[in-house]
């Protein structure tokens, strides 16, 4: 059985948006940023050479090789959401099934080559049909409510994070309202590039 991650690029003070994210600007004010060393990019003063220019951008490419769901939230899908649909200027689409968590559930569709699930009862049901979905592959979690409520509710099994050197000042932070519990981790990999720094953490369960 797949584990559940969440993986994400995010700023040094903890955002993963820039401010105000919306349907026309999905990432936020600047947050672009976020995401430079994918296109192996190397911030205003490296002078990396091509071969970790090469390297961010096959680390980036192999994020999403195990993944065979997504889950995210309402919120999430409405910010993605175009006329156009789920579907890229390229004609590329989301390559995994999504569940979407919403206390507004819609009539299931499909984006593109994208199938959709609305999902109002909860992220146990989330995770039991996504799970029915990906098999053996890791369920993917998109957006920072959906990973609080996950890692809250003990089912979160790997963070990964992609630290960029910048300072975004506001936006969309990956963990907050978590609540008082202290939460354990045991970091499984570090790998420092000159766009980013990616760490890999495991979620130590507690009893």
């Amino acid at each position: 059985m797949g584990v559940v991650a969440v993986d994400k690029s995010i700023s040094l003070d903890g955002f993963i948006t820039g401010p105000d994210p919306s349907p026309e600007s999905p990432l936020g004010a600047g947050g672009e940023r976020l995401f430079s060393w994918m296109m192996a990019a190397a911030p205003d003063g490296y002078s990396s050479s091509e071969m970790n220019k090469a390297w961010d951008q096959l680390f980036g490419d192999a994020i999403a090789g195990g993944t065979g769901a997504v889950i995210m939230g309402r919120k999430s899908f409405d910010i993605i959401d175009s006329p156009e649909g789920w579907v890229a200027p390229d004609g590329t689409a989301f390559d995994w099934p999504v569940f979407v968590l919403t206390h507004r559930p819609l009539k299931n569709e499909t984006k593109g080559a994208t199938p959709f699930t609305f999902v109002s009862d909860g992220v146990e049901s989330a995770l039991g049909q996504a799970r029915a979905t990906a098999g053996e592959k890791n369920i993917g979690l998109h957006g920072a409510s959906v990973a609080q409520q996950f890692l809250k509710a003990g089912l979160l099994d790997e963070i990964h994070l992609h630290v960029v050197p910048v300072l975004l000042g506001d936006g969309v932070p990956l963990f907050d309202q978590r609540g008082d519990k202290q939460i354990e981790l045991e970091r499984t990999r570090m790998i420092e590039t000159p766009g980013a720094t990616h760490l890999s953490f495991s979620v130590i369960k507690s009893g």
